[in-house]
């Protein structure tokens, strides 16, 4: 086999090592049927804990998901947490997903914390990331844990380490984890031996205080009981979100909530769809066609951890279209803000936040409402990090990212697509209540703020070669960025990895007030943003574009969206991307 000496070493240390007989099996049948393709992917890196834990592809291996990767994982936030907190008594929580392996994970996961005279809560049963969060700060921890891969494909799973404030791990948090985890060198440092006097189980009381805190949250219970027959489609895509999205349905008030059947039920091998994403199109087939058949007022999906949720709607046509993330996070903010201004509840001290690649119609609707909306760097652990910072002194409304990633309200420090679901319907049926579709009140938006649209292109590269790839496409972009996309000139170059803001036209540069981050970001004359950034959990490149033009009148609509998607192609190929 033609592998790197230092790949051979480390799958060398594997064989030969203090490892399970099963896994030394598995690498050794790679070896006999000359697999050298896995091979190389599985032990050429150690999988990484980085800023936001781990994610890979299941299997035996140091760059994959295991019983080793993620005890080493385990090991490090557990010494991490013994020296952050001396001397004092330290919890955490755990959950999982329906992932194959997630309770495996999760369990063993549970053993290295007790053997670590760490206090573990174990969820009972598969439950949400959203749930994990709340019940972080609810129950006094200092950690917790979420054993799940989020939307990825069904060979992968991951592990997502959380903070004592319930978000994810951010600076220098993450960076001292990451230390700690990187320091364990072998595998006899892992403490595997469960104590099970540490370890706790949670029930159902936490789903039954996080559902009455988020129905406390509700805007219009009036308009929700006038329409309380809002015909509603749900699918959780073999996921979490069937133990508590119809509940959260049912406790703001909606009593005509249809589940699709044949992706009800947990199962980590996606049995219905290629990729359980409620922003692939192919993820929301079946309940579409459930919506068609029985007439439904809104389609709404959550990933299998449940933390994005996608939404479909009718169209001015009664055909069902799905709304991407930015329009859905449009809709929502424009809500909250329109009925917190209602209720004369806005003093000042309000925020809404989006991230650098979310869409700035959500900027342009705040800024309407004399609401400040603060940017973050992509991922919603920066989001739920400046909650934490601003809490006591100012308080968060609502935001979200473009990735369908949406949050209401203090009570969680990540996505939740719970909430999120039950304010969707709450704003649906405000909506149905004067007369209108959630279509027909984006248009609205479109017509007062400017017709804003968007899209995002992934390319996924996978393994060594996809990774070292995806490196040399950024590293061109910055060495020789392009003058001109769309016609209109590039006047403003972000480097947020070099911290830099350059513009172009007067040839001056500023810092860029963000933490450094793999991403390009290029503004041109006319007002178009295009983004690059490497995927943080998968093995992608992401290529966003966004442009906007004025809707003088719901008759504009058809015209108009036509020529900003138009546009939105012509962007893509001069950047050089779409044939990659």
């Amino acid at each position: 086999m033609n592998i790197e000496s230092n790949i051979k070493a480390n799958i060398e240390s594997w064989l030969n090592g203090d490892y399970d007989e099963a896994t030394k099996k598995s690498i050794q049948n790679l070896i006999d049927t000359g697999d050298e393709t896995t091979l190389i992917d599985s032990f050429y890196r150690n999988l990484e804990f980085g800023t936001g834990g781990l994610r890979g592809i299941m299997g035996p291996g140091s760059n994959r998901m295991n019983k080793y990767t993620v005890g080493t994982a385990t090991q490090g936030l557990a010494n991490y947490l013994n020296k952050t907190y001396p001397n004092q008594p330290i919890s955490v929580a755990i959950s999982y997903d329906s992932r194959n392996l997630s309770k495996y994970f999760a369990e063993i996961t549970a053993d290295v914390f007790s053997a670590n005279n760490i206090k573990v809560y174990f969820f009972k049963a598969l439950r949400p990331t959203p749930l994990l969060s709340f019940a972080i700060r609810e129950l006094g921890c200092k950690s917790g844990v979420m054993v799940t891969a989020s939307h990825n494909p069904k060979e992968y799973n991951g592990y997502k380490a959380y903070g004592e404030d319930g978000g994810q791990l951010v600076s220098p948090a993450d960076k001292l984890v990451m230390k700690e985890v990187a320091d364990i060198k072998n595998i006899s440092e892992i403490k595997f031996n469960r104590v099970d006097e540490n370890i706790e189980f949670i029930g159902s009381e936490l789903d039954t205080l996080y559902l009455r805190k988020i129905s406390e949250l509700s805007l219009e219970p009036e308009i929700i009981t006038q329409e309380s027959d809002l015909k509603i489609v749900y699918t959780p895509i073999h996921g979490t979100g069937i133990t508590i999205v119809p509940a959260a349905l049912l406790k703001f008030g909606f009593r005509n909530i249809h589940v699709v059947k044949e992706q009800e039920q947990p199962d980590g091998n996606f049995p219905t769809v290629i990729y359980p994403n409620p922003e692939e199109k192919e993820a929301m087939t079946m309940a579409l066609s459930y919506a068609e058949k029985i007439d439904a007022d809104l389609v709404l999906a959550t990933d299998p951890d449940a933390d994005r949720v996608g939404i479909a709607v009718k169209d001015n046509h009664g055909k069902f279209i799905l709304l991407n993330g930015n329009q859905s996070g449009s809709l929502l903010v424009h809500y909250l803000l329109d009925r917190w201004n209602a209720a004369g509840k806005l003093t000042g001290k309000e925020y809404i936040v989006k991230t650098i690649v979310t869409s700035d119609l959500i900027a342009k609707i705040s800024k309407y409402y004399n609401v400040d909306c603060f940017e973050t760097l992509t991922g919603f652990k920066y989001i739920g990090a400046l909650i934490t910072e601003l809490q006591g002194k100012r308080e968060f409304i609502g935001g979200g990212e473009e990735s369908y990633g949406l949050s209401v309200g203090e009570l969680v420090r990540d996505k939740d697509a719970v909430i999120s679901c039950a304010f969707i319907a709450e704003m649906t049926a405000f909506y149905k209540n004067q007369g209108k579709s959630l279509f027909d009140a984006l248009i609205d938006i479109y017509i007062k703020h400017g017709f804003y649209k968007e899209t995002l292109l992934s390319l996924t590269k996978k393994g060594k070669s996809g990774a070292e790839e995806i490196k040399s496409m950024m590293e061109k972009f910055r060495s020789n960025p392009p003058s001109t996309i769309g016609n209109s000139r590039i006047i403003i170059l972000k480097d947020y990895e070099k911290g830099i803001k350059t513009d172009l036209v007067n040839n001056t540069t500023q810092p860029l007030n963000f933490p450094k981050s793999d991403v390009l970001q290029f503004i041109t004359e006319n007002g178009n943003i295009i983004s690059a950034r490497p995927s943080g959990t998968e093995p992608k490149i992401k290529f966003y574009c966004s442009i906007n033009s004025n809707l003088n009148t719901v008759e504009d609509y058809e015209k108009v969206n036509t020529e900003l998607d138009n546009h939105l192609s012509s962007l893509l190929v001069d950047l050089g991307v779409t044939e990659m």
